[in-house]
């Protein structure tokens, strides 16, 4: 049999999860090659561009979608475990689970609504994956460049989703070194030893730490980082503004893994300190802008004929 796509897969990997236990990615690819019966050769077999195996591929995505819809969730060191919902759906289950009947729940609709309105994405590397059929996904009458700038956008989304539910999961000691290593990747700090021992030596009036804003010292930005649940608001950045007065400070960094109030945006924007507030998905797209926790797995060059070349002096 040939492998089967990942809606296909929905279902099946649901279902690893009806048992109440806690399962890694790992555990359901290998009980749905036994179930499914996968031959070594067609659990061998590569994804176009050569980098994963195409069952690995799709069962991944199979769990990023349930995730999204909220029939799964995560719970830690890249486990995840069945919910109330997901029960739900176990009971009376569907013939097959696809995207459509995922757009029943309010989170996944959000979810491909964010794909699709995201801005483009101008560079053309992108995860190799297999995504949704043309004819379902509405995007059958683009043209090549539109399509690729789509799939690359929903790819983007998804690492970026599954990138902040890490972090939301890590130690408050991972998560400090995380901000320092995104800090430095985006030129801040000197040297890492110099970054490191200026973040996360522990919280003195408001402040998690200090790091230089060029490599030769010449300003500091005082930072606060927090994984936060709720939403951050008002009180929570006066109450860091006020620690940059304690400072004499003019320069400073909220970074949360969660989103800002209203009310905390439009209250820096009318303060004389310079604060910038970095919320959860700001600073999931820092990391993958910046190479902090993904790896390139392939890239693909859009090429254009150059018409000068061909130019007859």
């Amino acid at each position: 049999m040939a492998v089967p796509d990942y809606q296909t897969l929905m279902l099946p990997v649901l279902g690893v999860f009806s048992d109440g236990h806690p399962h890694t990615v790992g555990d359901v690819r290998d009980r749905l090659a036994r179930e499914l019966r996968l031959t070594s050769e067609e659990l061998a077999e590569l994804l176009p561009s050569g980098t994963q195996r195409t069952f690995d591929n799709r069962v991944s995505w199979a769990r990023t979608y349930l995730t999204k819809a909220g029939l799964l969730r995560g719970i830690g060191r890249a486990r995840y475990e069945i919910t109330s919902r997901g029960l739900e759906v176990l009971n009376d289950p569907p013939e097959r689970i696809t995207n459509a009947f995922l757009g029943r729940f309010p989170e996944f609709t959000a979810f491909k609504r964010r794909e699709e309105s995201n801005s483009p994405v101008h560079d053309a590397t992108m995860r190799s994956t297999v995504m949704t059929p043309l004819a379902s996904s509405g995007v059958s009458d683009r043209n090549p460049e539109e399509l690729l700038a789509s799939l690359h956008r929903q790819v983007r989304q998804a690492l970026a989703d599954e990138l902040l539910e890490r972090v939301k999961q890590c130690r408050p000691e991972f998560f400090e070194q995380l901000v320092v290593d995104v800090l430095i990747a985006m030129g801040y700090g000197g040297s890492r030893q110099d970054a490191g021992q200026a973040v996360g030596r522990g919280g003195d009036g408001g402040i998690d730490g200090e790091i230089n804003e060029d490599r030769l010292g010449l300003d500091k930005v005082y930072i606060q980082a927090k994984r936060w649940d709720g939403t951050v608001g008002r009180p929570v950045v006066q109450a860091f503004v006020g620690s940059l007065e304690g400072k004499r400070a003019r320069k400073g960094v909220l970074i949360t893994t969660s989103e800002f109030s209203r009310e905390a945006r439009e209250y820096i924007g009318h303060i004389e300190k310079r604060v910038v507030l970095v919320d959860g998905d700001q600073l999931a797209d820092l990391m993958i802008e910046h190479d902090v926790g993904v790896t390139d797995v392939v890239s693909y060059a859009v090429k254009r004929v150059d018409a000068d070349y061909f130019e007859e002096s």
